[in-house]
């Protein structure tokens, strides 16, 4: 009776995920633009920022005493200036605030916030040396058009179009390659102006224009926002071009060796893998002509709105398996997500509206990014269709992980991931829920806080609960993947991603971190720019790690004693499984075995 209790609960289980499926195909033509990240309650004064995704990895609330929206280079200088004199702590926060950490959080309740989402415009183009100068709010989405529209192209940028350029400099974001000077946006920074603090007898704020040949350069093209406030970017571009893009399934079996040579077959080529499935989605992607047939365009399911309703109805199905669900009916539902974007190719049409075949070959500016579920219209606070992280509903909420593993490095990487992986694969269906891990290639950069070497990036998306403190299944398999990843093999941690143990002493693996605090210091001597958080993971002063009751849980530490997990309830501070020195939380049901659930077959 058990068997056939748990049988009729699977397969109920199973109609609700059909069900949201069906409501996820359906996409609306609007969509309500994201809440705006600075939020104040009497005028500008008495503020709050917080993330795109409504918060951050510890949950506290950053809170200021203002916040100003600069319009012009000139009051950008007046903001700086003011906050300089009066010696009030400051940050930037953008038009979306797509960062994980606390980058944009002063901390305190007397600093200052300044947005540059009214920044957002062309200053200048040049068409004969290739060069594009913006300000540092703008949006991806409306720079890579300006260069499309004369006849220029950013050559590799991230995928999804809602960041800002200085919120891209600031985190070092990238997209994925390795040829030419590579896929990071910073790589193709060669001038930028940048405000920054001064004596009272220069005002309290000047602004430093930096070019080729200036090595503060290096210092500001990945900046973490602590130098200052970026008013103004410039970029050389290339001609317009095309790209030629084909997605090929394959299984995962030498995927560890097709990875290391991968990079260097297909200018933008990356690789998103299925771990439970066993399955490596190979994108083929490279420049052709201009002249090539196609009007291609990317628009991704994942960045597209969705019906409120249909986003609702997901949590409420993860929720549901999260919490009640076997490991049957949670990797059954895994699988749905990756055949319904295969089944769709993805969001990729050939003139725009329809697929008819690969390769799908467009214009650089319609391949390279997309993000449609940021361009509709206010629907006047219905909410009724929006982007799937969306902080005003209860829809998806997780975390993101993102490290660089050294591309020599990454085939043993891979392996040890495979055997993690292998010992239980169930407790990867999790991954293949959110499409899995996307791999894009990174080259080394002269910047000071960029990747010292060509490599791999790994972005892990997962599951996170509404609820602080509470325990995920198959946590521990999830926190050893990442701590082999930065302990045993040195990757860097994405500046943009990652909760806060990824960042404890992650300062130390960059070979050029001391010129770089040598900059801050002399840009900001007074640290109006830094923050507690920013300190931190600076190395200058304290921890990113906070030790308390629960911390492992939320991944604010890697744990040490079983109070760092959740005794109360079965979770145990163990090592891993296959990197030993790894500390996980792990369920044990008093056998000495680390499961969640009693074991059940798929």
């Amino acid at each position: 009776m058990v068997g056939v209790a748990m049988q009729m609960t699977q397969q109920a289980t199973m109609r609700v995920v059909f069900l949201v499926l069906l409501l996820l195909l359906v996409s609306l033509a609007g969509a309500s633009p994201p809440p705006e990240p600075v939020s104040c309650t009497r005028g500008t004064s008495d503020c709050t920022v917080t993330s795109t995704y409504g918060s951050f990895p510890d949950r506290t609330i950053c809170r200021a005493a203002n916040a100003t929206f600069p319009s012009t280079e000139q009051e950008l200088v007046a903001a700086v200036a003011a906050a300089s004199a009066a010696r009030r702590k400051v940050k930037v926060a953008t038009s979306h605030s797509h960062s994980f950490p606390k980058l944009a959080c002063p901390g305190g309740r007397d600093g200052t916030i300044i947005s540059t989402e009214r920044l957002n415009r062309t200053v200048a183009i040049d068409k004969a040396n290739r060069l594009l100068t913006v300000e540092s709010g703008m949006l991806l989405r409306d720079l890579i058009k300006v260069a499309g529209d004369a006849g220029l192209a950013l050559p590799h940028s991230p995928y999804w179009y809602g960041l800002t350029i200085g919120g891209m400099l600031a985190t070092g974001a990238h997209g994925s390659s390795l040829w030419g000077k590579g896929s990071a946006v910073h790589e193709y920074v060669v001038g930028l102006r940048i405000v920054t603090p001064a004596p009272a007898e220069q005002g309290f704020a000047v602004v430093r224009e930096l070019g080729v040949g200036d090595p503060d350069l290096d210092a500001a093209k990945v900046s973490l926002g602590v130098l200052g406030v970026i008013s103004q970017v410039t970029l050389e571009l290339q001609p317009l071009f095309k790209r030629s893009v084909t997605f090929v399934t394959r299984d995962d079996t030498d995927m560890a060796e097709q990875l290391s040579v991968w990079g260097s077959l297909h200018e933008f080529g990356d690789v998103a893998w299925l771990p439970r499935q066993g399955k490596a989605i190979y994108r083929e992607d490279d420049r052709v002509d201009v002249s090539t047939p196609g009007n291609g365009l990317n628009n991704y399911i994942g960045f597209r709105s969705q019906a409120t309703v249909a986003l609702l109805a997901a949590r409420a199905t993860e929720e549901l398996l999260e919490e009640n669900g076997t490991d049957v009916a949670r990797c059954l539902a895994a699988r749905l997500p990756a055949a319904t974007f295969e089944l769709q190719e993805y969001g990729f049409t050939n003139d725009g509206v329809f697929f008819t075949g690969y390769p799908v070959v467009g214009l650089q500016h319609r391949i390279q990014a997309s993000g449609t579920c940021i361009d509709g219209p206010d629907d006047g606070g219905l909410l009724l269709s929006a982007c799937t992280w969306d902080s005003r509903i209860r829809g998806p909420f997780f975390y993101q992980n993102g490290f660089s593993v050294a591309l020599p490095k990454v085939p043993a990487f891979v392996a040890d991931v495979q055997r993690l992986r292998d010992l239980n694969p169930r407790a990867f269906c999790g991954m293949d829920a959110k499409m899995g891990v996307l791999m894009r290639y990174v080259s080394a950069s002269s910047a000071y806080l960029g990747k010292s070497e060509d490599s791999l990036d790994f972005d892990v998306t997962y599951y996170r609960s509404y609820d602080e403190g509470t325990p995920r299944a198959h946590a521990d398999v999830y926190d050893e993947l990442e701590q082999m990843a930065l302990r045993k093999y040195g990757a860097l941690p994405h500046w943009g991603k990652n909760r806060n143990f990824a960042f404890d002493g992650a300062i130390a693996k960059y070979p050029k971190a001391a010129q770089f605090l040598e900059v801050k210091d002399r840009y900001d001597p007074d640290g109006i720019f830094s923050s507690e958080w920013s300190d931190q993971v600076l190395g200058v002063r304290g921890s990113p790690s906070v030790v308390a009751p629960g911390c492992a849980l939320e991944g604010l530490c890697v744990c040490s004693d079983d109070s760092h997990c959740a005794p109360d309830q079965g979770y145990f501070c163990r090592p891993g499984k296959v990197y030993t020195d790894a500390r996980v939380c792990a369920f044990d049901d008093g056998q000495g075995r680390a499961t969640r659930r009693p074991v059940d077959e798929l």
